[in-house]
């Protein structure tokens, strides 16, 4: 077990990919850092993603933060020392219709608006491009195609930022909760620990879905919601493609073993909590135009919340340790449609079955987009890192790199002011399409 540092300059609180990333960023410039995690490094969703680096993102205002990221996924793997599964094959959404085809070229100026570079191709060209998807039958039309997208292993990458950041200096300290953070006269001075405190005078939060949950008691609300997605991958096979790709109802990439990652099924499962009726008003809007992928979820999240909140109770005064490591159960309806859709997709592949399926939370914003930055207006020294709404994985070098630019307050990478706290005070929090390709 890690012993901790009595203080540091900063302190991040979360150990995903985000956390990981912005500790290397700080380290490597001499900053002194400790990141805490109340869990093993990476554990939830860092390593249960689907792997894709991809930039033609829901929200406009994401593609130069997208971009800068890929530019730095070329060089992670030297720069990391460190093996990251990186593999630059290009994606694209498959569409069905002309109204796809239609949308895709719109979308395609609006990229390439931002210098994003994207195409949109006949069947015959998509064939002719990658003939190992001419075996591909079914009746989509045509695609968008992004020639720079890419792949990585997660089980790889967050453990890669971690190390890299601990040769530079930074601690890392797993299996450690932080039960508060502490402040005086309206600055940060350090958190709380289940191994006692630590003091510093900046503290980032980047601790996903449960990022909030810290930042409240200190008059930092923010809504954010935890969306449950199963993810699965199949026996290995002979290389097919090196694209990801968004197929009809689900999506697949094959890695560098022959197996295909898939995800899929065609709802969103939010799993009811205490918390979304305090952040219900934000989130409805949303809920309501993207009502047909929704579906709600009563279960054992709302009876751990409800026990939690019982004076007296373990799980009240142990809520971080109980919830050490989070395991949600894969969706089997989710698992039996994307493996059947997969089929019809691969006829040739139709023996193949599924090795492995697992799910994981993704921390959504109710315009899908990440809060990167100061709290303004909040407490001097605290800064949040969160909400990547499914991004997290492909943005996570240069989100790393951008909030060590806004804590160290050097010129930041893109501009932040899209990922800034005060919007939600502002009302600046555009409806998007959750479901979109």
């Amino acid at each position: 077990m890690s012993a901790l540092d009595s203080s540091t300059d900063v302190v991040i609180i979360g150990g995903g990919i985000i956390g990981c990333s912005i500790a290397y960023n700080l380290a490597l410039r001499g900053v002194a850092v400790t990141l805490v995690d109340k869990g093993p490094i990476g554990y939830e969703q860092s390593t249960r993603n689907w792997g894709w680096v991809h930039q033609q993102v829901r929200y406009p205002h994401l593609i130069p933060l997208a971009v800068e990221s890929v530019r730095m996924w070329k060089h992670l793997a030297e720069d990391l020392e460190s093996d990251v599964g990186w593999i630059q094959g290009g994606n694209l959404s498959l569409g069905f219709d002309d109204a796809d085809l239609a949308e895709f070229e719109l979308r395609g100026e609006t990229a390439r608006n931002t210098g994003l570079e994207t195409t949109v191709l006949s069947r015959a060209q998509v064939v002719e491009m990658l003939p190992g998807m001419a075996r591909m039958k079914g009746s989509w039309t045509g695609a968008l195609h992004l020639p720079t997208d890419g792949q990585a292993d997660p089980s790889l990458v967050t453990a890669a930022f971690a190390r890299g950041a601990k040769r530079h200096g930074a601690h890392i300290v797993s299996d450690c909760a932080v039960s508060g953070i502490d402040m005086a006269g309206g600055s940060v001075t350090g958190v709380l620990t289940e191994r006692g405190p630590i003091r510093a005078p900046q503290v980032v939060v980047a601790a996903g879905a449960w990022s909030s949950r810290l930042t409240r008691p200190l008059g930092v609300e923010f809504p954010q919601r935890s969306v449950r997605a199963t993810v699965m991958r199949t026996d290995p096979v002979d290389p097919v493609t090196s694209v990801t790709a968004w197929a009809e109802g689900f999506t697949f990439r094959q890695d560098r073993a022959g197996r295909f990652v898939l995800a899929g099924g065609e709802e969103a499962i939010y799993d009811v909590d205490l918390d979304l009726f305090r952040d219900i008003r934000w989130f409805l809007p949303m809920a309501w135009k993207n009502r047909r992928w929704i579906r709600m979820s009563v279960g054992r999240p709302l009876l751990r919340d409800l026990t939690a909140r019982m004076p007296g109770m373990p799980a009240r005064r142990q809520f971080w340790q109980r919830r050490r490591k989070i395991d949600p159960p894969a969706d089997s309806k989710a698992v039996r449609e994307t493996l059947e859709r997969f089929h019809r997709l691969f006829p040739d592949l139709a023996g193949v079955g599924i090795e492995l399926a697992w799910a994981g939370n993704i921390d959504s914003t109710p315009d899908q987009a990440p809060i990167i930055g100061p709290v303004g207006r909040g407490p001097t020294g605290l800064f949040i890192a969160t909400g990547f709404s499914g991004h997290g994985f492909a943005l996570g070098p240069a989100a790393g790199r951008l909030g060590a630019d806004l804590v160290l307050g050097d010129n930041p990478l893109v501009n932040p002011h899209p990922f800034r706290y005060a919007r939600f005070a502002e009302g600046d929090v555009p409806i998007v399409d959750a479901h979109r390709r």
